[in-house]
């Protein structure tokens, strides 16, 4: 697995917990307001050196008993097929673990979840859960099976045994109180959404 990031110690990405950030490289959605170019743009990422993934592990493992979980992010994190490998490992350890998704993989989903490997899962819900609008924030043309994608994965995790959250980056110009209140409605009352403000700053529309 490819990772391009790491944050020794966070207490605002895992809630309530005291946690390592692990970024992945490579995404496959191009979200114009992303303030991760660095991650996301192969011809950016490909020029910074990876992080050997037996050096995070052997940080994670001497810092055991005194960090609580590890987040695992991007990038998306579900484009690599050792994901499961690494956070069994982690689990192994003895962490909790939280995976920041776009929900763009329900399969890996699926098997994360049949395996037990993750306590936490966030799930980014990038405006309307319909292709044009959802073509129009990722970049992507060819919609139709992406959003059948998405959206198992939307069904997938309301029904999972774990803490699950959902969460839109409000963008200045594209969401409205409107869009935001039915993207609220669909996802329930009963499911934590968090509603993240955009960040001013270097973004792959930059690009």
């Amino acid at each position: 697995m490819q990772i391009g990031g790491f944050v020794k110690q966070s207490l605002i990405d895992y809630p309530g917990l005291v946690a390592a950030v692990v970024f992945t490289k490579g995404c496959n959605f191009r979200c114009g307001y992303c303030h991760n170019p660095g991650l996301v743009l192969p011809r950016l990422f490909e020029k910074k050196s990876t992080y050997p993934v037996k050096t995070i592990l052997d940080y994670l493992k001497d810092r055991a008993g005194w960090l609580d979980g590890v987040v695992v992010t991007g990038g998306e994190p579900t484009i690599h097929n050792d994901l499961p490998e690494f956070l069994k490992t982690l689990k192994d350890i003895g962490y909790r673990v939280k995976l920041d998704t776009n929900g763009s993989h329900p399969s890996m989903l699926k098997h994360i979840l049949k395996e037990k490997l993750a306590d936490y899962i966030a799930m980014d819900i990038k405006t309307l859960l319909k292709k044009e609008p959802y073509g129009e924030i990722t970049g992507l043309s060819e919609m139709d099976h992406i959003m059948k994608d998405i959206y198992t994965s939307f069904e997938i995790l309301k029904n999972a045994e774990i803490e699950v959250e959902f969460r839109t980056t409000v963008i200045p110009g594209v969401h409205n109180d409107k869009i935001l209140a039915s993207i609220k409605s669909e996802v329930g009352e009963e499911y934590r959404y968090i509603m993240n403000e955009f960040r001013e700053g270097k973004t792959i529309s930059s690009f």
